[in-house]
């Protein structure tokens, strides 16, 4: 499944980017905001912003963005590690 959304067109004049750049802006946006919310997991909000792991991080530094990281994703992140 996938959605559309409608933006009006003086909203989409509005906005103070090059045409080229907006919709990959604006997905970004839509994925701090949802990540940031909770809605969306890391993985999930950095593939919504098509941005790798590195990149999505930065991301959310920038827009000083809490990130969401349990105990459990610690004890993966060391299980995978410990088998590298």
């Amino acid at each position: 499944m996938s959605i559309q959304i409608f933006i009006p067109e003086s909203i989409f004049q509005a906005i103070r980017l090059p045409e080229q750049r907006i919709e990959q802006e604006l997905l970004q946006e839509l994925a701090v905001a949802l990540y940031a919310q909770d809605l969306l997991s890391f993985g999930k909000a950095r593939e919504l912003a098509k941005m790798d792991k590195y990149e999505f991080g930065q991301l959310l530094a920038k827009r000083d963005a809490i990130r969401h990281y349990t105990f459990k994703d610690l004890e993966e992140d060391l299980d995978y590690a410990s088998r590298q």
